[in-house]
């Protein structure tokens, strides 16, 4: 049964060309309409409106009508399908279009001028790499570029080469069952086999992310991915309480510049809970009155936060522009700076690997990286009671369910619960 599915053409003002975009039409019901480009345009008067058809007078130079009309019908016929699928899946039909119709195989003016273009998958990532520069943080950057070697040895190891035409379901399960059993890693000059659960999903993530933009730039034909799901585990990780930051800050390093710079930028990162690629590049223009105003670099949110005595003293120190340092040096020497300030209790971590659960011990100062300062921000604030909302602003933490997952906050306020109520006991030795 044909669907409530038509061509027409977009109203409003003319293009500076005088035209305007033809466009297909999906009415769910009187109220709810919801309108996808073709991405083809002429001027209004070669447009019959009756038949929602181009007019075969159309002049040349707007295109070959009949390319354009053949064009039309399938993407006419590509959004009833699309409706159709959206409702035997039980979802809203036209948020399903909305979404993924400008992501189908839109061919528009460049497959009309027989544009070649590049299929490699690897070249096609490199080309993803340099768009995303300007958008992500050089820590985005080394996940991308590590998906694509997830991929190459993936491919050595199955000795089939990877195209577009690979990412189906079997390739993701063949992809997903190879990261989890049989992926070599050295570490320490010990074999391991297989990535963490999270490592697994990150590539899944951007491998996914990547294929949609090919879409979308109209480099490869639409597909579902929906069956690409990404996989996590909650992240069993260590941060520092108030009297450990400040064992770390209170270290005399003169004799040692690269370690004192190393202890102040993750002190910095401590007292603002900033991530890595943030508080390690603060400029002075980013400081007025008192406050910090960053651009995140990995989500390009804007926040302000105000500087505590210690921080302020910190950027003073060195003229309100941060030390240099890549986030490979800065995790090998802050360890170094914990276990000075005698962080060497013993801490257990534990994850999962090829599907069996790891546990990891280790002194504390070896746990101890980057990404602990924000850790250690947002939970120290929460413990000390400063609202959700306001560490959001500064964590970017879009949902507060989020947030408690990043810092296990209801265990931790569970556990305070019970800490103060034995607080209020007798000890042992007085309870017979």
């Amino acid at each position: 049964m044909r669907q409530p599915i038509k061509l027409i053409l977009k109203k409003g003002r003319l293009r500076n060309d005088g035209t305007r975009l033809i466009s297909i039409q999906y009415c769910h019901s009187v109220n709810r309409r919801v309108v996808c480009s073709t991405g083809l345009a002429i001027p209004p008067q070669y447009w019959n409106r009756k038949t929602g058809r181009i007019l075969p007078n159309l002049p040349s130079q707007f295109g070959n009508v009949q390319e354009m009309e053949a064009y039309l019908s399938e993407r006419l016929r590509k959004a009833e399908d699309m409706v159709t699928a959206a409702k035997k899946k039980g979802i809203d039909p036209m948020n399903f279009l909305k979404v993924n119709f400008p992501l189908a195989d839109n061919w528009k003016i460049e497959h009309m001028k027989e544009k070649k273009r590049d299929l490699d998958v690897y070249n096609n990532i490199d080309d993803y790499i340099e768009e995303k520069k300007r958008e992500v943080s050089q820590v985005t950057l080394n996940v991308i570029r590590m998906m694509k070697e997830h991929l190459r040895v993936y491919e050595k190891y199955t000795a089939i080469k990877i195209t577009f035409d690979s990412f189906d379901f079997n390739f993701y399960q063949g992809f997903v069952g190879f990261l989890t059993h049989e992926y070599t890693l050295t570490r320490k000059k010990v074999v391991v086999k297989g990535l963490r659960i999270n490592s697994i999903g990150k590539t899944i993530k951007w491998l996914k992310t990547f294929l949609k933009n090919r879409m979308a730039k109209n480099i490869i034909p639409y597909r579902d991915l929906s069956m690409f799901r990404g996989m996590e585990e909650d992240a069993d990780a260590i941060y520092l309480n108030w009297r450990e930051i400040s064992s770390m800050y209170s270290l005399d390093l003169t004799i040692n510049p690269m370690l004192e710079k190393v202890r102040d930028t993750f002190v910095l990162g401590c007292l603002t809970g900033f991530r890595f690629s943030d508080y390690s590049t603060v400029k002075p223009e980013e400081f007025r009155d008192g406050m910090l105003f960053v651009t995140q670099a990995k989500t390009g949110g804007r926040v302000v936060v105000p500087l505590r005595p210690e921080a302020r003293a910190i950027l003073e120190k060195y003229e309100m522009l941060m030390p240099k340092l890549n986030n490979v040096e800065f995790n090998f020497y802050i360890k170094e700076v914990a276990r000075l300030a005698g962080l060497d209790e013993k801490v257990k971590i534990s994850f999962k690997r090829a599907n069996k659960l790891v546990e990891d011990i280790r002194p504390k100062h070896d746990w101890v990286m980057s990404h602990t300062c924000r850790r250690s921000f947002c939970t120290n604030e929460f413990l000390d009671g400063t609202p959700i909302t306001l560490i959001m602003a500064i964590s970017g933490h879009k949902t507060e369910k989020a947030f408690r997952k990043y810092i296990k906050a209801d265990n931790l306020e569970k556990a305070q619960m019970i800490r103060k109520l034995w607080g209020g006991r007798s000890p042992l030795s007085q309870s017979a």
